[in-house]
């Protein structure tokens, strides 16, 4: 009986250390990645992968903080409140300067129209500015479009007051002639429209030079590569589901960031697929990110903005754009 006994416990006790010890049990669910953006069309597909649950059948859970205030977004991502940050390239290489350990993996979209300064009624031209006061926000991929503007009419930076102001100012600034012109994007183009004001110059007259990224923190890429990848995977299926179902995708939109419907278009701006997503690093390019980074660098390095070139080669991780594309059983 002793004999019978001890084998019991013996059996028993196997079979618990090897329940603790099985595949299963040592299985940690990972926390989701948080992401945060600005409220712009270009990161809207992320809005479409979790609504339609895109992220889940890839085995992650998302976060995603949209952020109206640019410096808000990026000091929170500072303090370490977030994984990853959906921001412009200009932007990123001004950030990288304080944060050289992350990585962008994707471009998301290219502003091929969308970005646009307008104008109150009186100022027509651009050479009317000379003199005037102009809105943008100072020290990032803004300041870079807006003097890329003034350079198509032979005027420079030197010819007009730069006033910072963020892109949802822009309303409020040029009614009440705080500026003359301004830096904005929708959802805050079609109300500065509506209190009168035009259209003086877009980012279509500007190819390749504002772009849209997502980049991680560089522990995350290192800890977590398999839900990075599977982010892409994920962000890439809500951007085609969108395309092919635009009414369904732009009521998720609409109501998600509580905007106006018709306030959300494709129109202006090229949301980059995997194809798109590996031409630009591709050195035959003639977006090849890599000399878009350069010219940026360059800028912010002649105003002061950073002290030295960043090492762009370090600054972009393209590993997440080519196989393997599945995630591993």
């Amino acid at each position: 009986m002793k004999r019978s006994f001890f084998n019991s416990i013996f059996i028993i006790t196997c079979w618990l250390l090897f329940a603790c010890h099985s595949p299963e049990s040592l299985t940690v669910k990972l926390p989701p990645l948080k992401l945060t953006c600005v409220s712009f069309v270009g990161y809207t597909p992320v809005i479409i992968a979790q609504q339609k649950g895109f992220f889940k059948a890839q085995g992650i859970d998302v976060e995603v903080s949209y952020v109206d205030y640019l410096q808000l977004q990026q000091a929170d991502f500072s303090a370490g409140k977030y994984d990853g940050i959906g921001l412009t390239l200009g932007d990123f290489i001004i950030l990288s300067a304080t944060n050289p350990d992350m990585q962008a993996v994707m471009v998301v979209d290219e502003s091929t129209g969308a970005d646009v300064v307008v104008a109150q009624s009186d100022t027509k031209t651009i050479l009317n500015l000379k003199g005037k006061k102009l809105g943008a926000n100072l020290g990032g991929f803004s300041e870079v479009f807006v003097t890329e503007m003034l350079k198509t009419s032979q005027l420079t930076s030197d010819d007009v007051s730069l006033v910072k102001v963020e892109a949802l100012e822009v309303p409020e600034r040029l009614q009440n002639n705080a500026i003359q012109a301004g830096h904005t994007w929708e959802p805050y183009l079609s109300e500065t429209l509506k209190l009168g004001a035009h259209i003086l110059f877009t980012s279509k007259q500007t190819p390749g030079l504002i772009l849209d990224l997502v980049a991680f923190r560089g522990e995350v890429i290192r800890d977590r590569p398999e839900d990075i990848r599977a982010f892409v995977r994920g962000w890439l299926q809500g951007l085609s589901y969108w395309e092919a179902n635009i009414p369904e995708g732009n009521e998720l939109v609409s109501k998600a960031l509580n905007i106006p419907i018709k306030t959300i278009s494709f129109e202006g701006i090229d949301l980059t697929d995997l194809a798109e997503n590996q031409k630009f690093f591709q050195s035959d390019s003639p977006n090849y990110i890599y000399k878009t980074a350069k010219k940026y660098a360059d800028f912010f390095i002649r105003t002061g903005n950073v002290t030295r070139l960043p090492n762009l080669e370090k600054l972009f991780n393209s590993s997440f754009l080519t196989p393997p594309l599945s995630r591993k059983p």
